[in-house]
């Protein structure tokens, strides 16, 4: 079904029919709904502001070289320039706009590649330790059903690098114990099948054992969910992040890490320990190797500083 932005209405039929495509094709490749309505927005509102000065084929670098200026002005709708990383953001999605143009013959080149300034290096994933990972998770003791849920949760999370709506999204028969295996349903509603350590293997027995049948009998409900909260129900994201974060004080680490966290450091410990890059990219559910390869900058910024602090002329 067309995510449509009701300004849209009032652009011209090209800008109406390009807009509309974009939106086709990223349908077609399965993207999450919240980020095809991000980029369908963000390509309705450059046709906003362009629409009186070109068609969508005849948008240069020039003029999207204003438009990002206008972005930054405090002359824009509402007064309020937008910061650099939001620029940033809005431009992602114009190149995708451009790109898609390009695939189907309309342009020769994106235009939007040539306006640098916008772009941004993502900054270094948050990480931890191997031994704060192995602190955080030994000191969840898994005595209550909550505490066996959390330690079985997290000690997956980890295990596989799952994103947290990918832990959330998990129901009881995604788990093949005799495999050592899970299926994960990523972003696009992708599948894919990673290995689960034993330590998380362990976990997960045991709550499902007694953690999980202790949460889901006062509901008395069927919940295909894995992971239940204290009324039998499915865990929303947020859930994850306030157990993660009391465990974090708990076991007395940094309060910054997050879930993601958790996968971050779960593919740069694969890195470190010698992981083939294109094994960790369909680990993580990667669409492209390239954006894998943020692990390599981590791996590279490690040794940088481990140069520095070792090396006597560094």
């Amino acid at each position: 079904m067309p995510i449509v932005d009701t300004r849209e209405q009032e652009l011209p039929r090209a800008w109406r029919s390009a807009l509309s495509r974009f939106d086709e094709s990223l349908a077609a490749r399965g993207m999450a709904e919240k980020t095809r309505r991000a980029y369908g927005n963000d390509a309705a509102e450059l046709a906003q502001w362009v629409s009186e000065r070109a068609a969508p084929a005849d948008v240069d670098y020039r003029l999207l070289r204003r438009y990002a200026a206008h972005l930054t002005s405090t002359e824009r709708e509402g007064g309020r320039a937008l910061q650099p990383r939001s620029v940033a953001r809005k431009f992602a999605s114009i190149r995708a706009f451009y790109r898609h143009m390009v695939e189907r013959g309309q342009l020769s080149q994106n235009p939007a590649d040539l306006v640098s300034h916008v772009r941004r290096q993502s900054p270094l994933p948050k990480l931890m330790r191997t031994d704060e990972v192995t602190t955080l998770l030994d000191r969840i003791p898994a005595r209550t059903p909550l505490e066996t849920r959390d330690r079985a949760m997290l000690e997956l999370t980890y295990s596989c690098g799952l994103r947290c709506e990918e832990v959330v999204n998990l129901d009881a028969g995604d788990v093949d114990f005799d495999a050592e295996e899970l299926r994960v349903t990523g972003k696009g509603s992708k599948t894919r099948i990673v290995p689960v350590g034993e330590p998380a293997q362990h976990a997960l027995e045991r709550y499902l054992a007694t953690g999980r049948p202790a949460l889901l009998a006062p509901a008395e409900r069927t919940e295909p969910a894995l992971f239940l909260s204290k009324r039998g129900r499915r865990l929303s994201p947020s859930d994850v992040r306030r157990r993660l974060r009391l465990w974090l004080r708990n076991a007395g680490l940094s309060a910054g890490a997050s879930p993601h966290s958790l996968r971050h450091s779960f593919a740069t410990h694969l890195l470190e320990g010698g992981a083939d890059l294109r094994a960790i990219q369909e680990l993580l559910g990667h669409s492209s190797v390239s954006t894998t390869q943020i692990y390599t900058r981590v791996e590279s910024g490690r040794l940088r500083r481990q140069y520095s602090r070792s090396h006597p002329r560094a």
